[in-house]
């Protein structure tokens, strides 16, 4: 099903000066390009009113005088005026394409700039889709508006005023029968405007379901594929594409009706001009010169009438597109963000010293559950929530993630976590890498709270390996390096001690090798293995793993868990185990249910126990030699948990 299309569908108002205000803003700096437009603009209007000048002259002077050679010299003056002409306009294109396309580099950085340092929760809430759009539609539409909208409209105003000055100067009987029309002009401009905003708001509003559909479809494509979906696929796509033909085909049958009702109205001015010009010219009171001149200004003076409608609705689009883009730009950042200038002597620090993690009773729930509004604001209505180590009891009706979690993990430790899906496992490690607050307790690290450490520093001694590995397409040693200074020596002893090696070597290319997109010219395993080769070359303090062996065969598993074990010598380390075979040595696991640790102590003291995690543990010996799924083990455990209860943290061993 298509995401919804949310505010995309706002038609905005068509002038808003604090808009505009911040708009030039971006155009400040390309001011030189702005004043070369006008000035361009300003000679091309003037130009335009020599021709019906010079017209005016040969018909008046040089027919009546016979006189060839002021008729020859008046043309080539004409030639040389049509180039100039020609000159100034492509000056004029050229100046203002300059503008729209720096504008929108500038805007284009600083939404990225944006986007990246915004907080994960924002993420969650906003469809990527729409946010694509706001860097490449929204943009494109300010592109419009300062390469043919409002420079484009300050000249076609000045022509206006200028023929219109020209025309009462010359003969203001003539330039009032012109005139004439010019009321109905305004009337049919007024309904084009209303008309085709309806029309524009109806295109974006179906060519975003059409993009929201492809993006579903095509990221989904091994799924329609597998369940033979394609002809029930096709079926829709066509439902949405015609919509949008429809819409496309109502705003050409509305441009279709209004540029013939203004051509009417230029031709119906331009037989008022010739009746009442005709008639003065046989009373001998006006030249046949001056009606000719008159005919090509009344052509020249609507046609930035009809110009001008236009310009009304790109600037109308602008207004809304800007609206949405500098929404953006207003999303408050994420907290903790700015870079510090000793960040590279604290993280030595960290390194050296060993990194210890303490969970001191931390409640969290994500923002868009029972009524949380926001982490932050939460936190700090919660009076020193980031001090307080008693439990605060929490409203009834929020739905918590994590209920008072409380453990330590020290330099040399494992700490493993487990528990069925949506326990809580891995929104302790999001707590910790600082994707979001908890809006009660504390997380320290080496007994500085979080929060008061920059996420700079935090992040840069942290090695995270996830089981759903993210690759960016590019080539090998850019994605194990990320950046960092690392030399290829170190580089190549890192991907060594993982294994991962072998399989660069057999890669075309080796570590040039190109990996596609989220590195799909790879097996998940082969993933798995160079993410555990970014890790090491990290040179963590503290590693955490989210089941990082669940896609390698026996082999490369045994490699990786002989190197995990050289790595994890000395540094913190917490895992997040869905197969509990992996973490049988761990120092203390933590067995997670709705948020709670409902038991924690080594494997054998909970074995010996005979309590939740025992029941896991021997579902799963079980499945092992059964073959049955991983699901039926967390749905046991799961089911497990209503009929066995422990005090919330019950330490075994």
């Amino acid at each position: 099903m298509a995401a919804p299309v949310a505010d995309d569908d706002a038609v905005g108002k068509a002038y808003d000066a604090r808009l505009v205000r911040r708009l030039l803003q971006y155009v400040r700096p390309y001011r030189a390009l702005v004043v070369a437009a006008l000035a361009l603009i300003v000679v091309e209007a003037g130009m335009q009113l020599v021709g019906p000048l010079l017209t005016r002259w040969v018909i008046d002077r040089a027919f009546p005088a016979h006189d060839a050679g002021l008729v020859v010299r008046v043309a080539l003056l004409y030639a040389t005026l049509l180039i100039a002409q020609f000159g100034a306009a492509y000056g004029e294109t050229l100046c203002t394409s300059l503008l729209g396309q720096r504008v929108m580099r500038d805007l284009r950085a600083e939404l990225f700039a944006r986007l990246q340092r915004l907080p994960i929760a924002y993420f969650d809430r906003t469809p990527v889709g729409r946010l694509m759009t706001r860097v490449t539609s929204d943009v494109e539409a300010l592109n419009e508006l300062f390469t043919s909208g409002v420079v484009a409209g300050l000249g076609d105003l000045f022509t206006l005023a200028a023929i219109s000055l020209v025309m009462v100067t010359i003969d203001w009987r003539l330039a009032l029968a012109s005139f004439v029309v010019i009321p109905f002009v305004f009337l049919a401009s007024r309904v084009f405007q209303q008309r085709v905003r309806t029309v524009y708001r109806d295109i974006r509003v179906r060519i975003a379901k059409v993009n929201a559909f492809l993006n579903e479809r095509l990221s989904g494509v091994r799924i329609v594929q597998l369940f033979g979906r394609e002809r029930a696929e096709i079926k829709r796509f066509d439902g949405l594409n015609n919509t949008h033909l429809d819409a496309q085909l109502t705003s050409i049958t509305v441009y279709a009706f209004y540029f013939p009702v203004i051509e009417f109205l230029t031709t119906l001015a331009l037989a008022s001009l010739v009746v009442a010009g005709g008639f003065r010219v046989a009373q001998q009171a006006l030249t046949v010169g001056t009606v000719a001149a008159f005919l090509q200004l009344v052509r020249r003076f609507f046609q930035p009438l009809q110009d001008l409608s236009e310009k009304y609705n790109i600037l109308q689009a602008a207004m809304a597109s800007s609206e949405r883009i500098f929404g953006l730009l207003d999303t408050p950042e994420a907290p903790g963000l700015t870079r510090t200038a000793d960040a590279h002597a604290r993280v030595a620090a960290l390194r050296n010293r060993g990194v210890t993690v303490q969970f001191e009773h931390v409640w969290f729930a994500y923002a868009t559950q029972g009524g949380v509004s926001d982490d932050v604001s939460m936190r700090d209505a919660l009076t020193s929530a980031g001090r307080e180590l008693a439990p605060v009891a929490p409203e009834p009706e929020v739905r918590w993630v994590l209920r008072d979690v409380n453990f330590i993990a020290r330099p040399g430790e494992t700490i493993a976590l487990v528990g069925h899906t949506g326990g809580g496992k891995t929104t302790i490690v999001n707590l910790l890498l600082r994707f979001y607050e908890p809006q009660q307790g504390r997380i320290l690290v080496n007994g500085v709270d979080i929060r008061e450490i920059p996420v700079d520093v935090l992040r840069a001694v942290i090695a995270y390996v996830q089981q759903d590995i993210f690759l960016f397409a590019g080539d090998v040693a850019s994605n194990l390096r990320l950046g960092s200074a690392l030399d290829d020596a170190a580089l190549h002893q890192a991907a060594a001690r993982v294994g991962a090696d072998r399989v660069i070597n057999r890669l075309p290319g080796g570590w040039k090798h190109e990996l596609a997109e989220r590195g799909a010219s790879v097996s998940v395993g082969e993933r798995q293995l160079l993410a555990f080769a970014r890790a090491i070359a990290a040179n963590p303090a503290l590693l955490i793993l989210d089941e990082a062996t669940s896609a390698v065969d026996s082999q490369i598993e045994a490699d990786i868990q002989r190197a995990v074990a050289e790595l994890m010598a000395g540094r913190t380390t917490i895992a997040i185990a869905h197969r509990l075979s992996t973490v049988l040595d761990a120092d203390e696991i933590l067995v997670l249910h709705h948020g709670e640790v409902v038991e924690r102590g080594t494997h054998r003291a909970l074995v010996a126990h005979r309590g939740l995690y025992e029941r896991l543990y021997r579902l799963q010996a079980g499945d092992a030699s059964s073959g049955s799924s991983r699901g039926r083990a967390n749905d046991e455990f799961a089911n497990a948990t209503s009929s066995v209860r422990l005090p919330t943290g019950a330490t075994l061993g």
